[in-house]
């Protein structure tokens, strides 16, 4: 049996995925631009518990974009 992944997860892999052509701290930064721009706020919290949780299989640059977005929120 397949494990379902969490629809925030597999939506922030997929931007990272197409961020690809950009290196990984600019991908980062915008990766978390267009979260903090475009995500309702309930799913960057899931977003920052999935990486918080260490969720398997997340995107490197998903993790590094989750640490932005947990920075600015503390602003």
């Amino acid at each position: 049996m397949t494990a379902l992944v969490p629809s925030e997860q597999r939506m922030a892999n997929q931007i990272a995925a197409n961020l690809a052509h950009v290196p990984a701290g600019q991908a980062a930064e915008m990766l978390a631009g267009h979260i903090e721009r475009f995500w309702d706020p309930r799913m960057r919290a899931r977003l920052v518990e999935l990486v918080d949780a260490e969720a398997d299989d997340l995107h490197p640059v998903v993790v590094m974009g989750a640490g932005m977005l947990r920075k600015s929120r503390k602003k």
